[in-house]
């Protein structure tokens, strides 16, 4: 019996070393294919990276698949192959709001994989200004929590930026409390002010007398914490394994279903997918009803409006700038339609993207 079952394991070992290898070929076969895509677009001027078509492939994956494999795990594996994809000719390099471990390093993996460069970058501006410099390819900014709202930052960025929004990174965010020691000595907490935001409750709950201590990401939070006593941070499990810090509390956060979107900036938009966002800003003429009549032509052509913020122009007192992500993109006809009637009523309308939904 045994004998048989050791006979059946290695027939099935034979089946997948048989089908390893063809996986094998097929991704050298399209890797060959992409080396004359790549030689087409550097000869069309265009760039490498596409989103439009990585969100067009990914959706047509997830459609055809049957199982067992879910879809998460088709996006994580096809997420690599494209990502080596983008590698051939030469690495992209993208920025990202670090230290390494931050949320937004973690969007920008989720996004490019691991075989593109990532360069940290201190704050927001540098990172437009890295990418509007031609140093960096990409940037990836955080834009908005559900819980906390926008991050108004990036927002007052695309004021004066010539940058384009060409994809998004939507992500469920867990919070855990790491320290070198127990709940009961913890007099500090260190981390950033969205993330305080997002653990509001927990904190009152279980820590109302520590200290809380804002600092620039919940990276550096770790760094310091793991050199100092009865101190805590709220960040993620890999800001734990890489500063060798136990987790005190897990999932900390207010909200089950915590997310954060992010935005991968640079110097084009997307092409249309048939399922896209546009991110616009608009600044209004000052007087009675002028908001309402910015946001009549969306109403009349039936375009549905998914976020609105404003923010002070900081160059006229009670003077704002309205930010405005719309479903659909911005070639569509009856989006078209709608900026175009838009532009008739405002004193400033400015495009920021249009990109595939996640």
């Amino acid at each position: 019996m045994e004998e048989r079952r050791k006979m059946k394991l290695e027939k099935l070992r034979v089946k997948i070393d048989k089908l390893d290898s063809r996986i094998l070929n097929l991704l050298n076969q399209r890797a060959k294919i992409i080396l004359e895509v790549s030689r087409f677009k550097q000869q069309q001027k265009k760039s490498i990276y596409s989103p439009e078509r990585e969100a067009v492939i990914l959706r047509r994956l997830i459609r055809k698949n049957k199982g067992p494999l879910s879809s998460e795990a088709i996006e994580a594996i096809y997420r690599e192959i494209m990502s080596y994809s983008l590698s051939l000719k030469k690495p992209l390099k993208v920025a990202y709001l670090g230290p390494e471990a931050t949320f937004t390093h973690l969007a920008a993996l989720k996004k490019f994989g691991s075989q593109v460069k990532y360069i940290s970058c201190l704050t927001i501006s540098d990172i437009f200004l890295a990418v509007e410099k031609g140093e960096l390819d990409y940037g990836v900014v955080p834009i908005e929590n559900s819980t906390e709202g926008a991050v108004t930052h990036t927002l007052d960025m695309f004021i004066d930026s010539d940058l384009k929004i060409c994809s998004q990174i939507v992500m469920n965010i867990s919070h855990h409390l790491l320290s070198r020691f127990p709940l009961k000595m913890i007099k500090k907490v260190y981390s950033n002010p969205q993330v305080f935001g997002q653990c509001r409750m927990w904190l009152e709950q279980n820590l109302p007398s520590a200290q809380r201590i804002e600092v620039g990401s919940t990276t550096q939070a770790a760094q310091i914490v793991s050199h100092q006593k009865y101190s805590a941070c709220i960040a993620s499990l890999l800001a734990a394994q890489k500063y060798n810090l136990k987790v005190v509390a897990q999932h900390i956060e207010d909200f089950a279903h915590n997310a954060t979107r992010f935005l991968v900036i640079g110097k084009t938009s997307a092409e249309p997918t048939g399922d896209d966002r546009t991110s616009i800003l608009f600044s209004i003429k000052d007087k009675v009803g002028a908001l309402h009549d910015m946001l009549v032509p969306f109403k009349k052509h039936k375009i549905n409006l998914t976020m609105i913020e404003s923010r002070p122009s900081k160059k006229k007192a009670w003077d704002y700038y309205f930010f405005v992500d719309l479903e659909g993109h911005h070639r569509d006809n009856n989006v078209k339609m709608a900026l175009s009637e838009l532009e008739e009523k405002c004193n400033l309308l400015k495009i920021l993207g249009s990109y595939p939904k996640s």
